[in-house]
């Protein structure tokens, strides 16, 4: 409190100069403090109330640099990239699954995760149990979980036989890793396919042909086919059926790729019924590879706008949203709007990394 000499007087008011009148003075001084720093505070509260919801209504999205230059300097952090686009939730969500678990094969695979600052790996690691605990729960993609530990069992026996060089961070944080990767591994061990009880109906073997043959035209995986094959009869009756692969090449192929194919192949004046579909879409697949992008239901999309990486069902705010003018003067520029935002496979994700 600043200094206040006891002479002061108030105009208008009738203290005197006397101790009494000095003390009403200073308890006065201490109310007015205090009052402004209740007001302070409740202000500062309300604002950060006002953040945190509008926090919560920003979908996740993450900003990336691509060039940087002498007036935009800057670098892109895998486990800020990875934390802004929600991964760890993104697990539990049927249509990013596949591609998060692509993207944790590449990181596992080699020195992806040693090569890593500490808190990135402590939140990969994260993200690999809770797949593990997703896969646990639900009993599906059991196949993927099994892969993933594979690569981890093969990361940590190689990290135990090197004399020289150890991962980045310390020994502590380390360990602390091994013990996370034990519990994945004791998680993926534990796991049983339970059947459903009796008085469950119906129950796959009491539909329907005509129902199991519309399940099977939805499996966009040649290997789920095969395995589905190998497990029931009538779905490997079914899955021989020329229309279950015709179906499959022309989802994952062009018309001008199958045409190309058929001529190699010297089919294109064979009857529809003669021609083996099975055989013209290994041809396919082995000529031009399956399509990543065809490979997962959702995968993260690149605006080219805002240079912005964002899933496609949540959004993100983008520049022209918040500034009309802006798409006006890119489609002046000769840009189309088809090219604003493009799909993005996990080995293109980790390119904006320096790993």
């Amino acid at each position: 409190m600043p200094f206040i000499s006891k002479d002061w007087r108030s105009p208008g008011d009738s203290w005197v100069k006397t101790d009494e009148g000095w003390e009403k003075l200073k308890v006065l001084e201490c109310v007015k403090r205090q009052r402004c720093i209740s007001e302070c505070s409740s202000a500062s509260d309300t604002e950060n109330e006002n953040e945190s919801s509008d926090n919560e209504a920003v979908p996740p999205h993450c900003h990336i640099t691509l060039k940087c230059t002498r007036e935009i300097a800057g670098f892109n952090g895998l486990g800020e990239a990875v934390r802004r686009l929600d991964f760890r939730s993104s697990v539990r969500d049927g249509r990013r699954f596949n591609y998060v678990c692509a993207l944790l094969r590449l990181l596992v695979a080699g020195k992806g995760i040693t090569s890593l600052p500490g808190g990135a790996q402590r939140l990969l690691l994260q993200m690999l149990e809770e797949v593990a605990t997703y896969v646990s729960d639900s009993q599906q993609n059991i196949n993927v979980l099994r892969g993933l530990v594979q690569q981890l069992r093969a990361l940590l026996n190689h990290e135990n036989q090197k004399c020289w060089g150890k991962p980045l961070g310390s020994q502590s944080l380390w360990a602390e890793h091994v013990q996370t990767i034990q519990r994945i591994q004791d998680i993926a061990s534990q796991i049983e396919i339970k059947e459903p009880g009796p008085n469950i109906r119906p129950k796959l073997h009491d539909l329907p042909e005509e129902c199991v043959r519309e399940i099977i035209l939805r499996i966009s995986d040649y290997k789920d086919l095969e395995a589905s094959a190998s497990a029931w009869s009538l779905m490997a009756a079914l899955i021989s059926e020329q229309r279950v692969w015709r179906e499959l090449s022309h989802y994952h192929f062009t018309k001008q790729q199958i045409e190309l194919i058929l001529e190699k192949m010297c089919l294109q004046d064979t009857k529809e019924r003669h021609r083996s579909w099975q055989a013209i879409y290994h041809a396919l697949r082995k000529t031009y590879g399956v399509p990543e992008q065809l490979q997962y239901k959702e995968s993260l999309y690149f605006c080219r706008l805002c240079r912005c990486l964002f899933w496609p069902s949540a959004g993100h705010p983008c520049i022209v949203d918040q500034c009309p003018d802006f798409r006006q003067r890119v489609q002046e520029a000769g840009n189309s709007n088809d090219n604003e935002s493009q799909p993005v496979p996990p080995a293109k994700f980790l390119q904006y990394f320096s790993l």
